[in-house]
């Protein structure tokens, strides 16, 4: 087993090796002058079982970039399988038609990735399930649901007043698998968005009254739906609201529109880097992913199964 660690997140890929009590492999990844990315295997690859760890995150194209020619380097040093980690998938939003003559670039991130060299894909909570079928490879898609799950029991107090909330219809398989480990209630909040990047709360089904509630959902980007979420809720009459989100975005200034809202705090996995705003963020934080991704890997590795994990 090998690990390659893209530049997307090093601190996630170097937590991920020391809980696999497995040295990181000695690689160059480095730009050329005009920005062109050029990759070298520093150890003999040959007949190996290799992972390589990079989120497609900001600066997406570079990373994705990256994640290609570093694949197509080990294909040519004749590595025996490779895995692509992909903690974060971005494009992943890009899933369908949504105008006529737009692109559905999900899928061509994934026909590159193939094509790169991957034999099979590991990631973190698809922004939907239907991407893996995007991939003529295997794909294994992990849930951040057992690791919200622990924080949550270690960090409430009890659960006896807490509401799992899904902050959109589309979420709601996600936080009911949440809502399901904890033994709690479940409420929806209906939106109607006008156009892209604003939404607006329309009604929530659920009673939430008195009740500390946690939203849930697997991207935050600008935080506006999460803060319209958090607003409709206090005035519905929620005692407390926060947020646990799988990948934290966060552009432009989405840390501080979160600060301002009603939500006392949004916890995010280290899925993507955090920004220097988000690691000085009094109501911001990042739990790790490194003994999930890890297990997985491991489990991969050793022709064990993966599903059993969330069982």
């Amino acid at each position: 087993m090998k690990i390659i660690a893209g530049n997307s997140n090093r601190p996630l890929s170097e937590a991920i090796a020391a809980y696999l009590e497995v040295p990181l492999c000695k690689a160059s990844i480095r730009r050329f002058s005009d920005m062109e990315v050029f990759v070298e295997i520093l150890e003999n690859v040959r007949g190996e079982d290799v992972f390589v760890i990079q989120s497609t995150s900001y600066p997406a194209n570079d990373n994705l970039m990256e994640l290609l020619v570093c694949m197509d380097a080990l294909r040519r040093g004749s590595a025996r399988r490779i895995t692509a980690v992909l903690p974060y998938f971005g494009y992943a939003r890009q899933d369908r038609k949504t105008s006529p003559r737009s692109p559905i670039s999900a899928k061509l991130v994934a026909n590159l990735i193939t094509q790169a060299g991957a034999d099979r894909v590991l990631t973190l909570d698809l922004h939907a399930g239907q991407i893996q079928g995007f991939f003529d490879i295997p794909v294994d898609n992990l849930v951040s649901a057992p690791v919200f799950a622990r924080d949550i029991k270690d960090t409430a107090k009890g659960n006896g007043d807490l509401t799992i909330v899904s902050p959109d219809v589309g979420g709601v398989i996600r936080a009911r698998n949440i809502a399901r480990r904890l033994d709690v209630d479940l409420a929806i909040i209906d939106k109607r968005r006008e156009r892209a990047g604003v939404s607006e709360v329309m009604n929530i089904i659920g009673d939430v009254e008195g009740q500390r509630c946690l939203l849930v959902d697997d991207i935050v980007d600008s935080a506006g739906t999460l803060c319209n979420a958090a607003v409709a809720l206090s005035e519905a009459g929620a005692k407390t609201v926060s947020a646990y989100v799988t990948h934290g975005v966060l552009s432009g200034g989405a840390v501080s529109r979160v600060s301002s809202s009603p939500m006392s705090e949004l916890v995010t996995t280290d899925s993507i880097l955090a920004t220097e705003a988000v690691r000085v963020s009094q109501n911001s934080r990042q739990i790790s992913i490194a003994p999930l991704i890890g297990e997985a890997m491991k489990r991969i590795s050793e022709e064990r199964s993966v599903s059993s994990l969330f069982a």
